[in-house]
């Protein structure tokens, strides 16, 4: 498996952007070949922090330019700052 981790700052609404995602970005992504799960975090002032996960690198890759698409398209107004992205090769889970 491989995941993605993105961390937004500055997130202008939170809530606002959790709906965006759960109704715009989350239908979207689960259509990735490999898809295996998403979440969408509030992390506290101002942080939003998405973990996607998919059973392969491609997958991964195809989620990271929907993701750039979508914000560009649908959150630009609330995600005022490039995401910092970590990803790699899932090596442990449960």
């Amino acid at each position: 498996m491989y995941a993605v981790v993105r961390r937004y700052e500055g997130v202008i609404d939170p809530a606002e952007a959790g709906r965006r995602v759960h109704e715009g970005f989350v239908p979207l992504l689960r259509q990735v070949r490999g898809f295996v799960a998403y979440y969408w975090v509030d992390a506290g002032n101002s942080v939003m922090v998405s973990t996607s996960v998919f059973q392969d690198r491609a997958g991964a890759e195809e989620s990271t330019d929907s993701a750039a698409g979508f914000v560009r398209e649908h959150l630009a107004d609330l995600l005022p700052t490039p995401p910092q992205i970590t990803a790699g090769e899932v090596v442990a889970h449960s």
